[in-house]
């Protein structure tokens, strides 16, 4: 049986273009290639759907070059 799939919000706060926003795409999309993500650049936010969880996700941002944190949804 699968992981169930998770809504997560995180705080990217050196995310500012949209070259970042693709790198964080393509670390999120390695992790869990049917993962949903949405990127709010303006508010350096992304919203991701995955059977991944937050920590890892946390953990893939960061070996990108991203630090981010979870917020509540």
């Amino acid at each position: 049986m699968s992981e169930p799939r998770k809504e997560l919000l995180m705080q990217i706060d050196n995310m500012r273009s949209e070259r970042c926003a693709e790198a964080v795409r393509d670390a999120l999309r390695r992790l869990d290639s049917e993962a949903e993500v949405s990127v709010d650049l303006a508010h350096q936010r992304v919203a991701i759907t995955t059977r991944a969880e937050a920590l890892v996700v946390a953990e893939a941002l960061s070996a990108a070059g991203y630090e981010a944190r979870a917020m509540t949804l």
